[in-house]
């Protein structure tokens, strides 16, 4: 009895397929379930080691049989039928297991980083979300799967998820956490098919589109290499990983700490005993290039006093910075209280209380960018120090800072620590790999952001991993992408820019790669905040592109006017648009966002005017024009539509080179 009684309590600690009396299932087979309709679909998971495992679907006409291994591990595939539910489906190994409450439907993976993982709620707070959070009371027949954030330097076969740990039927509670544009997308094809759907949200925050990828597809791209051989050294075991880490981490530190912020030969912090009175300041919460610092990557010195009162001091506080770009090293009082090598980590540090004195005190930032934006610009409310009872001071507001090492001046960075999403192929691995084998209908992919620099490397790497993932699953599902949205300051002079090619580099894979689709939101960006709040627009786009080339709904306008073809007309050039039923302006007014160049390649902003399906464009600057742009800037002024409504996606009729044709290498 005592035996039995240990045996039914064992468990695998960490999400593992544990080991129990009866049959036990991975996250994606759970009460609430959605399989995809009309396939056969894969079922696997654990049982007693050489039995046979029976498989039963409440709505087939015979059980499925196989047996489990050696190891316990069995598969076998059941037929679905048409959209329907709910159904019960049970496994038996001699013991059952039941599933309740599954439907059979449409099953989609929501992939990306954080403007596809924005919440309803939560950090995000979509538009009108209190509304929606208690809407989505009416959806039962959707359901929600998320896979919680994990990293793995190779391919795993189980993970964790969030919301309950498995699948969770719609409603106002689970919907607050799930990605936003992944539920609004299943909604609108809830509301059109009728039908169950399945959502599968697998996106971290901040990542770039190299950790999506396997091993496998990256090594096809010679950017690569150095990267690929770098992971492939780091060990699969947890704690062994997190030991390689800190010593990588510890190697480097030792290496550099003179160059990064002024330690002295015993490891102290000189940099954090500076007299920083007479140094500029900025006011922080702010990207630095925005302060004072236009371009500069490498480490830049961060300090401010805090003034703490004396029922605080010798007692221990919490320190937060937020999320800092990249790395940092944080004293306090001039003594080391944090560091975290990684990009994308929010920090919260703890100050011992033999550091805390009343008045006041110093604290000091040595904060290391990489590349591209830098410095301390979390939202204001995670930037404080609390005492135990959780009051707080507040750390917005004036900073002093002092440039001190450009980042050629510095050795080889640690690329990452044990928690980083962004090393090469370790969110394939633990996100992606996992589900590989449940059948879905699609995958919805927003992201880009993150690689804004490499616009030409995008134009590889995004058909690399729709063709990864295709191959991975042994079947070429539709793959439907979320352009960039306008963002920063507006435009106010034609040229170069880096999103454009970013975003130009998305048009070409939903061009060129079969089954692929763009969803353009050129015009529902928000300038001063990179997640914005109308994500029922992105997740409408995306379904509309669905309706029309999955589903087959002739009918469904799906896309905005997209560049075909131009003809050159004498001191005129005539563009010709796809989907450009009742070409017009957004606001009513003139045509805006084209420019035009000659052979001498310089951009004039053009005049433009609508005849039928096309655009006239010309410039009195240009005699002889070759080439017209259209909405090419981070956030540009661009208004013409179709009569849906909907945007014409950026575009160039030049191949000229780009600002970001010779940035290569892994992120």
């Amino acid at each position: 009895m005592k035996k039995q009684i240990i045996l039914s309590l064992l468990m695998v600690v960490g999400g593992s397929l544990q080991l129990s009396a009866r049959p036990v299932m991975p996250p994606l087979f759970t009460d609430n379930m959605v399989f995809q309709q009309q396939v056969d679909a894969p079922i696997w998971g654990q049982a007693k080691a050489g039995k046979k495992v029976t498989v039963t679907a409440s709505w087939a006409a015979a059980p499925v049989e196989t047996i489990a291994d050696a190891q316990g591990n069995w598969r076998t595939a059941l037929r679905t039928p048409q959209a329907g539910g709910p159904y019960t489906v049970t496994i038996s190994d001699g013991q059952k297991l039941v599933l309740h409450n599954v439907m059979v439907g449409e099953v989609w993976l929501c992939s990306g980083q954080s403007n596809m993982e924005m919440p309803i709620e939560g950090w995000g707070h979509v538009m009108n979300y209190e509304q929606e959070k208690q809407e989505a009371n009416q959806y039962a027949n959707i359901r929600l799967l998320q896979v919680r954030k994990n990293t793995s330097p190779q391919p795993i076969a189980d993970f964790e998820t969030n919301l309950g740990g498995g699948w969770q039927v719609c409603s106002a509670e689970s919907v607050k956490e799930f990605s936003a544009t992944g539920y609004f997308f299943g909604r609108s094809l809830h509301k059109s098919l009728n039908v169950p759907v399945g959502l599968i949200d697998s996106s971290w925050g901040g990542t770039f589109i190299e950790p999506w990828t396997s091993a496998g597809a990256l090594r096809q791209h010679p950017d690569m290499k150095e990267a690929l051989d770098e992971i492939a050294l780091v060990p699969a075991d947890k704690a062994a990983r997190k030991a390689f880490y800190d010593q990588r981490a510890a190697d480097w530190k030792a290496h550099e700490k003179g160059v990064v912020g002024g330690y002295d030969a015993d490891g102290l912090p000189t940099f954090a005993r500076q007299d920083f009175s007479t140094w500029p300041t900025m006011t922080v919460p702010v990207r630095w290039e925005n302060a004072g610092l236009p371009g500069f990557d490498g480490v830049v010195w961060m300090m401010r006093e805090v003034n703490v009162p004396s029922s605080w001091a010798g007692k221990p506080l919490t320190l937060s910075l937020g999320w800092i770009d990249d790395l940092d090293f944080t004293c306090w009082n001039g003594e080391e209280v944090g560091q975290t090598l990684t990009f994308g980590a929010n920090r919260t540090y703890s100050i011992p209380g033999r550091l805390v004195k009343s008045g006041r005190n110093v604290l000091a930032v040595s904060v290391i960018d990489t590349g591209g934006d830098g410095g301390i610009y979390s939202d204001a409310e995670n930037l404080y120090v609390a005492n135990a009872k959780g009051q707080r001071i507040a750390l917005d507001g004036a900073w002093h800072y002092k440039p001190s090492t450009q980042l050629n001046e510095l050795a080889v960075l640690p690329k990452a620590d044990d928690n980083s999403p962004n090393q090469v192929t370790v969110l394939y691995n633990a996100m992606i790999h996992p589900l590989v084998g449940f059948p879905i209908r699609g995958a919805i992919w927003y992201q880009g952001c993150n690689n804004e620099h490499k616009g030409y490397q995008y134009r590889e790497l995004l058909p690399l991993l729709i063709r990864d993932w295709r191959h991975q699953w042994g079947y070429d599902f539709p793959f439907y992408i979320v352009q960039l949205a306008n963002y920063k300051q507006q435009q106010t002079l034609p040229g170069d820019d880096e999103w454009a090619e970013v975003r130009e580099a998305q048009a070409l894979a939903a061009r060129h790669v079969e089954k692929s689709g763009l969803a353009c939101t050129i015009d529902i960006g928000d300038a001063g905040d990179i997640h914005p709040k109308n994500k029922q627009e992105v997740g409408r786009r995306l379904a509309l592109i669905a309706l029309a080339n999955t589903y087959g709904e002739q009918s469904v306008a799906f896309s905005g006017p997209l560049y075909r073809d131009y003809r050159i007309e004498g001191r005129a050039m005539r563009i010709l648009f796809d989907h450009a039923q009742g070409l017009r302006t957004a606001d009513g007014g003139v045509l805006k966002g084209f420019a035009i160049a000659g052979s001498d390649r310089q951009w004039h902003w053009a005049q433009a005017r609508i005849e039928g399906q096309t655009v006239v464009v010309s410039c009195p600057e240009v005699v002889a024009p070759v080439a017209v742009r259209y909405a090419w800037h981070v956030n540009p002024i661009c208004n013409l539509q179709n009569a849906e409504g909907l945007p014409a996606v950026p575009f160039r009729t030049d191949d000229w080179p780009g600002l970001s044709i010779n940035n290569h290498r892994a992120n």
